[in-house]
């Protein structure tokens, strides 16, 4: 067997450190913007289009409700495309993945209202949601170990793997600024009728940009060489004929549910600054939604600058500081945020939602290198996918739906504030319980790691 080197390990021949990260954050980028377009599209158009009930609670509750269905899917996705991700290779399952976004939002694009087809609409649109959730369960862990693992000898490797992250606040930003535009451009009948299907549409020109810059970027070198080095042992250890899911699940469930736990503040948090937002303006305070979708677009644009700004500091002083003031900040935000919103007043509705997106930027700075850092090569998108992902069906898919349920049971937000807060308790106690994780280099698991 060729003997690889840590410097073969670091280095790959015609790939580079900013060509890597533009590669992934391509692609993130591209899938929630389609993950999002959905999610802003179920509070502005689908309850009307495909929920005709005569109470707008109950229908934006179902439109909600097939938002949170995407979440269910996401940890299958995550199981399913982990496993691909750790047998066949992390390059080919995140091309498959953007492959079935893209194909699921671009479907939606032409689903037929309601009116048109009865109950196959909302059947329809549920099934493609579901495809949607699917592909995003895989997505997420591989793009962060694309540039984690390449950035394995880095000291720069939390600034390297924070730019996946990116994606979300980047992929929700286009999709409330295309549909902020459309909406304010068009009349409401037409935006409704099928102003909103262009949005979708776009999807498909920005897979195709995504899968270009996918496919430039070679397999990890990390990768490569755990593969070479399994088969190489495959006759002396049994274990490396087992599922990557059964050795993870046996060997580092204590780090799922660490990784996972810690999510639960920044999650919760992320869908109500960004999504439930605009139905809380719109349904709670009778405030224009167009405000809402300005207040977002406006911190998920503060966002995109602070993750990256931040992760510099995470490179500095490590991961578990600002995680855990993240956390803090979170409990804290979570009474000021609908404190300012209950104003209505346009600058203190911006104020929330970049205040609280802020929050977000700081956990999205030093979890793709936290997560990276907990597992071995042999598990790692399979580890990494099956936290984030299992943290957001807890955390993420329903948060919309319960904001609305406290608020619709107690007239007040401050009952959605005491349900974040809680969020951003368990996310204190889970960054407690975890190692700093700095100086680990990714390539030292794997030596470390003892056969059973």
């Amino acid at each position: 067997m060729t003997n690889l080197t840590q410097e073969h390990v670091g280095t790959r021949k015609h790939t580079s450190m900013p060509a890597v990260a533009a590669s992934s954050l391509a692609g993130t980028a591209v899938e929630w913007y389609d993950f999002f377009l959905y999610g802003t599209a179920a509070a502005l158009v689908f309850n009307k289009l495909y929920f005709p009930v005569s109470d707008s609670f109950v229908s934006t509750m179902l439109a909600l409700g097939t938002f949170a269905a995407g979440f269910l899917v996401r940890p299958l996705g995550a199981l399913v495309l982990g496993h691909f991700g750790d047998r066949r290779g992390r390059k080919s399952t995140l091309v498959a993945s953007l492959l079935l976004m893209g194909i699921a939002t671009a479907l939606i694009a032409v689903i037929p209202p309601y009116a048109a087809i009865g109950m196959a609409a909302p059947l329809i649109l549920l099934f493609l949601r579901l495809v949607q959730g699917f592909a995003l369960g895989g997505e997420w862990g591989g793009a962060v170990l694309l540039v984690s693992e390449y950035s394995d000898t880095s000291t720069k490797r939390a600034f390297w793997a924070s730019w996946p992250n990116v994606g979300p606040p980047l992929g929700n930003l286009l999709a409330a600024g295309v549909l902020a535009v459309l909406s304010a451009t068009m009349p409401q009948a037409a935006f409704l009728g099928w102003g909103w299907r262009i949005a979708f549409g776009l999807s498909a020109v920005l897979v195709i940009i995504g899968l270009v810059l996918r496919l430039y970027v070679q397999e990890t070198p990390l990768f490569a060489a755990s593969q070479a080095k399994a088969h190489s042992q495959r006759a002396q250890h049994a274990q490396q004929g087992k599922l990557p899911l059964a050795i993870l699940f046996r060997r580092n469930w204590r780090e799922i549910l660490i990784a996972a736990g810690c999510r639960m503040g920044e999650n919760a948090g992320f869908y109500i600054y960004s999504l439930f937002i605009i139905t809380y303006l719109g349904e709670a305070l009778k405030v224009d939604k167009q405000l809402g979708l300005n207040a977002v677009m406006i911190g998920q644009g503060v966002a995109v600058v602070a993750i990256p700004a931040l992760a510099v500091l995470a490179d500095r002083i490590g991961r578990k500081p600002i995680y855990l003031g993240a956390s803090i900040a979170t409990v804290v935000w979570a009474f000021a945020f609908f404190a300012l919103l209950d104003t209505r007043q346009p600058g203190l509705i911006v104020l929330a939602a970049v205040g609280g997106l802020l929050i977000f930027a700081a956990y999205s700075s030093v979890i793709g290198a936290f997560f990276s850092e907990l597992f071995p090569t042999d598990v790692r998108y399979s580890g990494t996918s099956v936290a984030y992902n299992l943290a957001s069906l807890v955390a993420g898919s329903f948060a919309p739906l319960i904001a609305l349920a406290l608020y619709h049971a107690f007239g007040t937000g401050m009952a959605i504030g005491v349900y974040l807060a809680a969020m951003g308790a368990i996310s204190i106690v889970s960054v407690l319980f975890a190692k700093e994780t700095r100086d680990v280099k990714l390539s030292d698991l794997d030596t470390a790691r003892v056969p059973s």
